[in-house]
C-alpha cells in the first residue's frame, strides 16, 4: 500500500489512517461505502439517460412516419 493510501486529507490537513480512533475509522469506511454507492447510482443514471435518448429517437421517427401518412 502506498503512503498516500495510508493518509486522508480533511479540510486541508493530512492525517494518518492508522492514527485515527476507531470511530473515525468507521466513519471513513462509511464514506468509502457511500462513495461506491454514488458511483453505482451514477452508472445507473447514465444507462437510464442512454435508454431515454434511444426511446426519444424512436419516438421522433414514429411521429415523422405518422405525419407523412
Amino acid at each position: 500500500m502506498s503512503s498516500q493510501a495510508n493518509t486522508i486529507t480533511i479540510n486541508g490537513t493530512k492525517y494518518k489512517v492508522d492514527d485515527l480512533n476507531e470511530n473515525a475509522k468507521a466513519q471513513l469506511t462509511n464514506i468509502r461505502v457511500v462513495d461506491q454507492e454514488i458511483a453505482r447510482l451514477e452508472t445507473l443514471i447514465a444507462i437510464a439517460k442512454t435508454a431515454r435518448a434511444a426511446y426519444a429517437q424512436v419516438l421522433g421517427g414514429e411521429v415523422a412516419k405518422s405525419q407523412a401518412n
